[in-house]
């Protein structure tokens, strides 16, 4: 029985880590990697590792996620009215 939920542990961390890389939307592949990194915490927990499993829970499945959640939005941000500051009603820029 032990062998078996490790081998469908690992299964889905494949399946996982495959969909992974192929994803090419930013945003999505944050919520897949944090996926991933479920998987990998149930791996460990499977494995007898609670303590690495607690810590791939916390990083792996929420901190990382977020911060490239939180990264992707900065960066693909559209710029507002406050940020048109320095631009003429031309949309040129005033010297």
């Amino acid at each position: 029985m032990n062998q078996w939920l490790i081998g469908v542990a690992v299964a889905f961390v494949v399946l996982a880590a495959t969909t992974a890389v192929l994803t090419r939307d930013p945003a999505r592949q944050a919520v897949v990697l944090s996926v991933l990194g479920l998987s990998l915490a149930v791996v460990f927990a499977v494995l007898q590792a609670p303590d690495v499993a607690l810590s791939q829970l916390a990083v792996g499945t929420a901190l990382t996620p977020l911060l490239i959640l939180l990264t992707v939005r900065k960066v693909t941000r559209r710029p507002t009215r406050g940020d048109r500051a320095s631009t003429g009603d031309d949309g040129r820029e005033q010297k």
